[in-house]
């Protein structure tokens, strides 16, 4: 069966403008769930580490929004003069992500983060 070649950019900007802030994550999650059942890629776009590709720093909220990103086939970044410094922590972003996810659901797998090994640890 052929289909035609479609893909779905959640353009979070007009996004927003469309139907308000305050809805912003939950359409984008519910687009997510759209397009993961419907078969079709992702794109996540609009000011994903823009601050980073501008200035050379992220925010803390940029950083969580790329990681957000995980859950898309792709991650559209804008031009800026650190644009290289972006993808490059785009990239360690993604990869460390995708050891928590599994086609988009979340794995709960061992919180390497917050381990402790026995052995080691000071008894009280």
């Amino acid at each position: 069966m052929r289909r035609p070649r479609v893909g779905v950019m959640i353009a979070r900007g007009d996004l927003a403008v469309e139907v308000g802030y305050q809805r912003l994550a939950e359409v984008q999650e519910e687009t997510l769930w759209l397009c993961e059942a419907a078969h079709l890629p992702v794109i996540w776009a609009t000011q994903v580490l823009d601050q980073m590709s501008k200035s050379g720093l992220p925010s803390r909220a940029e950083i969580s929004d790329a990681a957000m990103g995980e859950r898309a086939e792709c991650v559209m970044l804008n031009k800026g003069p650190h644009i290289d410094d972006a993808v490059e922590v785009l990239d360690d972003i993604l990869t460390r992500m995708a050891d928590h996810h599994y086609k988009k659901t979340a794995l709960l797998s061992q919180l390497h983060s917050w381990y402790r090994d026995p052995a080691t640890a000071d008894v009280p």
